[in-house]
Order: structure tokens, then sequence, then C-alpha cells
């Protein structure tokens, strides 16, 4: 088998259409760094939010599902496991005292409504 010679040429780069595109470009189109897009820390923020929300919400349905105020979805009907929804709530307790400082004011709302709500929905059945 032969082997192809390939031999590369050195190659010239004109630097100078940088500097005539920054020339030509009007100063009022240039956006500012931050009106580009969120940056990487602002992304991260939302993106955290998000996922505590989440994690809120889920732990939430998951309390009302053992409360029995969710049917289950396989037989439609509401179960009631006291020390499992006991279980989700004192772990929700437990984020609450943890995250103290660190959550937005609206992730505190949310928390402190879905804790007031199972407690008492939990004080309720015993």
């Amino acid at each position: 088998m032969m082997e192809k010679d390939i031999r590369f040429s050195d190659k010239k780069v004109d630097q100078s259409w940088k500097e005539s595109a920054q020339k030509e470009r009007p100063l009022w189109k240039t956006p500012e760094p931050q009106a580009q897009a969120p940056s990487h820390a602002s992304q991260n923020q939302v993106t955290t939010s998000k996922a505590f929300m989440n994690l809120l919400s889920s732990l939430g349905v998951q309390a009302m599902f053992h409360l029995g105020e969710i049917p289950n979805p396989e037989t439609q009907e509401r179960e009631v496991n006291l020390q499992a929804a006991r279980e989700v709530i004192n772990i929700l307790s437990m984020l609450k005292e943890k995250s103290e400082g660190n959550r937005s004011r609206e992730e505190s709302e949310v928390m402190t409504q879905l804790l007031t709500e199972l407690q008492m929905k939990f004080s309720e059945k015993v």
C-alpha cells in the first residue's frame, strides 16, 4: 500500500480584518456584556432555585400521598401511612433549618407554607 505524501503550506492569516470590522461596527449596536446574556453565576442561581423548588414540591407530594390526600395512581385508593408522612415532614423541617439564610424570599415562603399545611394535615390525621 502506498502512503500519500501530505504537505502543509504555511498559511498567512491577515489579522487586519478584525480591526476594520471593529471600526465599521456602530457603537450603538455593541451590547454591554451583562445585556448579552445572564452571567454564569446568575444562571447557576436560577438553576439551583428551580431545583430547590422542585425538591420542595416533590417532598410535598410524597407527604400528601402518605397522608392519604392524593390517591395511589395504580389503585386509585387513598392510603394513609403516618410514619412515612412524619419522615417526609421531618426532612422538610431539617431542610428549612439547614438552609436558613440561604433561601430566596420566594423559597422561604413556599417552604413555610408547605410545612404549615403538611403539619396541620398530619395533626388532623393523628
